[in-house]
C-alpha cells in the first residue's frame, strides 16, 4: 500500500492541495510530473519538488494541449485533477455567466478532457482522483455556481468509474480550507470567513491542504475504491 516506484500525474499540481498531493506522493517515493496553467507557478512548484519531478504549462481547457501532453506524459500510474480558477461566489442575479461558463471549462470540462485523454495512458492498477466540493451536499445562498459543479463532479465520478473501468476513479471533496481558491476575497473579508468557520466546525480550525491531501493519497493506495467520494471537511457538513 505504498505508492513508491509510481508515476502520477497532478493536473493544478502547483499550488494548494495539488501542491501538497504531489509532496506527500513525492516523500512516499512516487515520481511526480505537476501541471499548471502559469509557468511561473510551475518553476515555484518544482523548488519545492525532488529534482526526479517534472512541471508541464498547461491549459486545461485546451483540449488539443491536452493531448499533446499525455502524449509527452506517456506510461504512468494515477491522474489526480485539482484544477481550477478561485471559487465563484454570489447571487444567482448578480451572477457574470461568462465567468461562471470560465469556472466550469476548468474545473468541470478540465477534469473531463484529463480523463478523456489521459486515462489510456495509465498502467494496470492504476486510478484517477478528480476533486469535487461539500456545496454540492450542503449548498448555501450565493454558492449556485459551485453547487452545480459539485453535484456534476460527484456524477462524473461514478460514471467514470464504469466507463474506464477497471481503472478506478474517486474523488474527494473539501469543505473550507486555506488555499489560494479564496484569494479573490479581501484578506480581512477571508480572514474572517476563516475564524467564522473554524468556530462553527467540530474540529475548532479551517482545513490546511496537507490535510486534505491524505485522502487523494489513500484513494491512489485503496485498490478496492473506486465511485467513492471521501469528505475531508472537518465535520461542516453535520453542523
Amino acid at each position: 500500500m505504498s505508492l513508491r516506484g509510481q508515476r502520477i500525474v497532478v493536473i493544478g499540481g502547483t499550488a494548494g492541495i495539488g501542491l501538497a498531493v504531489a509532496e506527500g506522493a513525492a516523500r512516499e517515493g512516487a515520481e511526480v510530473v505537476v501541471a499548471s496553467r502559469r509557468r511561473e507557478s510551475v518553476d515555484a512548484a518544482l523548488k519545492r519538488l525532488p529534482e526526479s519531478a517534472a512541471g508541464h504549462v498547461l491549459d486545461a481547457t485546451d483540449e488539443e494541449a491536452v493531448r499533446g501532453f499525455f502524449a509527452r506524459v506517456g506510461g504512468f500510474d494515477h491522474l489526480v485533477y485539482t484544477a481550477g480558477e478561485s471559487l465563484l461566489m454570489g447571487s444567482l442575479a448578480e451572477t457574470d455567466l461568462g465567468r461562471a461558463r470560465r469556472f466550469l471549462d476548468t474545473r468541470l470540462w478540465g477534469a473531463y478532457t484529463a480523463v478523456r485523454h489521459g486515462a489510456p495512458g495509465i498502467r494496470p492498477g492504476g486510478s484517477v482522483v478528480l476533486t469535487t466540493g461539500t456545496a454540492g451536499r450542503r449548498p448555501m445562498p450565493g454558492t449556485t455556481v459551485a453547487a452545480s459543479l459539485c453535484g456534476a463532479m460527484q456524477s462524473l465520478t461514478r460514471a467514470l468509474a464504469l466507463e474506464i473501468a477497471p481503472v478506478r476513479v474517486n474523488a474527494v471533496s473539501p469543505g473550507v480550507v486555506r488555499t489560494e481558491l479564496w484569494r479573490d476575497l479581501p484578506e480581512a473579508e477571508r480572514e474572517g470567513l476563516y475564524a467564522s468557520a473554524a468556530g462553527s466546525l467540530p474540529v475548532g480550525r479551517v482545513g490546511e491542504p496537507a490535510d486534505v491531501a491524505e485522502a487523494y493519497l489513500y484513494l491512489m493506495r485503496g485498490g478496492y475504491s473506486t465511485g467513492s467520494v471521501v469528505v475531508v471537511d472537518g465535520g461542516g457538513t453535520l453542523v
